[in-house]
């Protein structure tokens, strides 16, 4: 990837990725708009590709680490696609039981950066569960076009459906203490969001990262502590939140909310131009404090 500093990226071309990421616009529409900047000193190939991720940046725990196992598990999801599959990751450490969480993709599969966020959790002490809503078709394609593709060609109720499924799973963890946490970027943010709308029998904590919350009157359902992270440029997700602080407020739900200053929607991703080191970091620690607040 061109190493390209954030600043230099006008915030159009954030808007425009983040357009295109979400299948508001096509790629040749977004390789188009790029085209039409006049950005000094940068081609038009090397900001592109800088937007894009490039996952070999994205390994902070090694798969090899020994601290951690990491596996694939099915689980079953009636209401859903049947089958489900995920990403475990165990501490080799454990004694007694340790606290668990979800981990919740963004809109195309269980890429290399969420697996890692899986292992990070797993090495602080958590049994991570990362699962891919891909799975029916055959998993995460290797590539984020594709799985964005294939992700949008999915039944979204189905799929709500399998990551419920998944937390119900991962809840009855044999090692597991009975907490339940979930955290998600993007569209992994809405679905933290829903999890703790749509099953607050099962989960004792939620962290979306920039994600739009729980369609209808669901959102009056969220019951447990909820701390949810934002980037100031992020037009699309934060309109969502008055209505959704409103309806927390109302509901005298436990919650926190946090804005990070000149960043962009998905800005704890390490393999895009996007990551902000500083942000990502502070939005982390802030994460694994409550996790360890609310599921000791």
């Amino acid at each position: 990837m061109s190493h390209i500093s954030p600043e230099k990226i006008p915030q159009q071309a954030f808007d425009w990725y983040d357009d295109y990421a979400h299948g508001d616009i096509d790629r040749r529409t977004f390789l188009s708009r790029l085209g039409s900047l006049s950005v000094a000193g940068l081609t038009l190939g090397a900001v592109s590709s800088a937007l894009t991720p490039d996952y070999a940046l994205a390994e902070q725990v090694s798969f090899n680490d020994q601290d951690i196992k990491a596996t694939y598990q099915e689980f079953d999801s009636p209401k859903g696609y049947a089958k489900g599959q995920g990403y475990l990751v165990v501490p080799n450490n454990i004694s007694g039981t340790a606290p668990m969480v979800l981990v919740v993709h963004e809109n195309r599969g269980l890429n290399p950066y969420v697996k890692d966020v899986a292992r990070r959790l797993a090495k602080q002490g958590f049994i991570a569960f990362a699962p891919d809503a891909l799975f029916p078709l055959g998993g995460y394609p290797g590539n984020d076009d594709e799985g964005r593709t294939m992700q949008r060609s999915m039944d979204r109720e189905k799929i709500d459906q399998d990551f419920i499924a998944a937390a119900s799973y991962l809840k009855k963890h044999a090692l597991g203490n009975g907490k339940l946490g979930v955290v998600g970027f993007c569209f992994g943010g809405y679905v933290s969001n829903m999890l703790a709308a749509t099953a607050p029998e099962l989960i004792d904590a939620a962290v979306p990262f920039y994600g739009t919350p729980a369609g209808g009157d669901l959102v009056k359902n969220v019951k447990a502590p909820i701390m949810l992270q934002f980037a100031e440029n992020d037009k699309r997700v934060n309109a969502t939140w008055p209505d959704y602080e409103a309806t927390l407020k109302a509901n005298k739900v436990n919650y926190t909310a946090h804005v990070y200053p000149n960043t962009q929607h998905g800005f704890h991703n390490d393999s895009t131009s996007r990551y902000d080191p500083k942000a990502a970091e502070l939005a982390w620690t802030r994460t694994l404090a409550f996790f360890k607040q609310h599921l000791a």
